[in-house]
């Protein structure tokens, strides 16, 4: 690893969790070759994390979603 690289870690684990999440998701999103795409999927994250802090997701627990989902496909 590059002495540039393990600086540029060093001072990114030194953020926030929020801000580290927010610069992996630019830093993910600038290897995507189609922005459009990221930045649709962006907004539809935003959304679908205010339906859930705002009480309008009904959240079910993974193994009871994988169950209803098993039941459909049956």
């Amino acid at each position: 690893m590059s002495s540039q690289l393990e600086e540029v870690e060093a001072e990114a684990l030194k953020l926030t969790p929020e801000e580290r999440a927010h610069l992996a998701d630019r830093l993910l999103a600038s290897l995507s070759e189609d922005a459009e795409v990221e930045d649709d999927w962006a907004i539809e994250v935003e959304r679908r994390v205010a339906d859930i802090e705002s009480g309008r997701a009904h959240l079910a627990p993974a193994a009871e979603a994988i169950a209803r989902a098993r039941a459909a496909l049956k």
